[in-house]
């Protein structure tokens, strides 16, 4: 049936589903009692559902690569610090500037002049969000910092999955990463949601958020990629911020102002100019075709994380 879809509009699906999936869990912090019970409930349910598909037998031997798996899911607790920033900002304000995390890896790592563009419109971005009247009200500084700080994850999350990809293949790694991120969150997760954590009415929703925000949009990119280079699938997967301040508005009723969807816009156009930009650059160094389908089961380099 996939056959059926084209490639892009699998990337498409997934990039709808994962910021309806952060609307949803946003509404789900009522149920539970705050961002940090969301937290917990979505990453140990995603991570059951990762573990149920691909099975891990067993950690790794050699101590390095525990440590890397170790790595790998403390950066994916990170990134779920979005949450936090949920709590105190619009999804598609708080996406744009998580979204600068990666985006900064990457212009970091180039070496190209062109890339600097990239760099001013991504600041140009983050500036419109903080300029006084871009959205009725300054952003809370608890806020911005959460933020600030999925972004650095997320910015780690990038390199760390490159690693895990080149020296675990295969999706087990992922599994056991986002195990050990949900472990993490339980105490502060415990601590502010208590028992509603088992209740069945937010057991309930919890499973529909890590369906919507990591099963399925892992299942669609692992699609895409075996159709699409690499390269292609990141370039739209910069439409993230405008598809979660359409998330935004439509599941939560939240507004942004012109001037913020001038940043989310200016934000979503750099992070595309940079990942089609070092395409091009990899492909002129090394023209080998995109890789085979059984090296996608981690993101990659273009590839948006999901838990």
């Amino acid at each position: 049936m996939s056959r059926e879809i084209p490639a892009p509009g699998l990337v498409l699906g997934a990039v709808v589903s994962v910021q309806c999936g952060q609307a949803l869990g946003k509404g789900l912090f009522d149920t539970v009692g705050g961002p940090l019970g969301a937290v917990t409930l979505r990453l140990l349910l995603a991570a059951l559902m990762l573990l149920a598909l691909w099975r891990p037998r067993r950690l790794p031997a050699a101590p390095q690569d525990r440590r890397l798996i170790l790595a790998f899911g403390t950066a994916i607790a990170g990134m779920n610090l979005i949450y936090p920033a949920l709590e105190r900002m619009p999804l598609g304000v708080a996406i744009g500037i998580q979204l600068t995390g990666p985006l900064a890896v990457s212009l970091l790592t180039s070496r190209r002049a062109a890339d600097v563009l990239w760099g001013l419109l991504a600041a140009a971005g983050i500036a419109c969000f903080l300029l006084p009247g871009s959205g009725g009200e300054p952003l809370p500084l608890t806020g911005l910092a959460f933020a600030v700080a999925s972004a650095v994850s997320m910015g780690s999350y990038l390199l760390l999955s490159r690693r895990t990809g080149h020296r675990l293949p295969g999706g087990g790694p992922l599994a056991l990463a986002v195990l050990w991120a949900g472990l993490l969150s339980l105490p502060f997760g415990l601590a502010q949601s208590g028992t509603r954590l088992v209740q069945p009415h937010a057991l309930a929703a919890g499973l529909v958020v890590a369906l919507l925000s990591a099963a399925l949009p892992y299942s669609l990119e692992l699609m895409a990629l075996r159709r699409l280079p690499a390269r292609v699938v990141g370039v739209l997967q910069s439409l993230e911020p405008v598809a979660a301040g359409l998330a935004g508005l439509a599941i939560l009723g939240e507004r942004l102002s012109v001037l913020q969807w001038c940043a989310v816009a200016l934000i979503a156009t750099a992070s595309g100019g940079a990942v089609a930009g070092a395409g091009r650059k990899r492909r002129e160094k090394n023209p080998l075709p995109a890789r085979p389908a059984s090296a996608a089961l981690l993101p990659s380099e273009s590839s948006r994380p999901r838990s």
